[in-house]
């Protein structure tokens, strides 16, 4: 298995979860949202999330099926994200203090000004989003 040239590594995969969510309805929707933005894994260059996130088992282990590094945000870095999300949510606000997360963590992980290729998606109990490096 060849190593993949780090410049096409050019996007963050952002995840967020409920609470003891199986990690298969994260991998699983990992990996829809890879293969709706058209992107495979190894131009991934790593996984983002919110920091109450860190120990989340779901996300965990989909980083390691990805072979994927994870980087964390606490939520006023993705508050700051929000001008900038396509679908912002009072309800998450409510709950973890940001109006997003698997779009915020993907864009603060990209950089200033990286856009999102594949806006949040959802399954019953994650969300995801893709952001490019601009």
């Amino acid at each position: 298995m060849t190593t993949p040239d780090p410049m096409t590594r050019r996007y963050f995969l952002g995840l967020g979860c409920e609470r003891g969510t199986d990690w298969n309805d994260v991998r699983l929707l990992a990996e829809r949202a890879l293969q709706e933005g058209g992107i495979e894994a190894d131009q991934i260059l790593a996984i983002a999330s919110i920091d109450t996130r860190s120990n989340e088992k779901a996300i965990v282990e989909t980083a390691a099926y990805l072979r994927l590094s994870l980087r964390f945000f606490d939520a006023a870095t993705l508050e700051r994200e929000t001008p900038r999300l396509k679908n912002p949510s009072e309800l998450v606000f409510a709950r973890v203090g940001c109006h997003g997360v698997a779009e915020a963590a993907a864009l603060a992980a990209a950089g200033p000004i990286a856009d999102l290729v594949l806006p949040k998606i959802k399954s019953s109990f994650s969300t995801a989003a893709i952001a490019k490096i601009g």
